[in-house]
């Protein structure tokens, strides 16, 4: 697997914090983010159902530029 790492969140500081990478075999984004809480996830499944196998995260706002990056390197070629 070749992931290329594009970023992490800037006010992280040194421990575990949302980070997003693209992989650039299948050029799926790869997302490391908070669990979102109950409520959260209730209101989402309103819209989606939410399989055992998938979650739900949130991103703070102020990664919309490393997703912004990440997604136009995850174009197709």
């Amino acid at each position: 697997m070749d992931l290329r790492f594009v970023g992490k969140d800037p006010e992280s500081g040194d421990h575990g914090c949302p980070a997003v990478w693209v992989d650039e075999e299948t050029r799926d984004l790869v997302i490391q983010g908070t669990l979102a809480d109950t409520d959260t996830i209730a209101r989402t499944i309103e819209d989606s159902p939410l399989p055992d196998y998938e979650g739900v995260i949130r991103l703070p706002h102020r990664m919309i530029p490393l997703l912004r990056e990440a997604l136009d390197g995850a174009k197709p070629q």
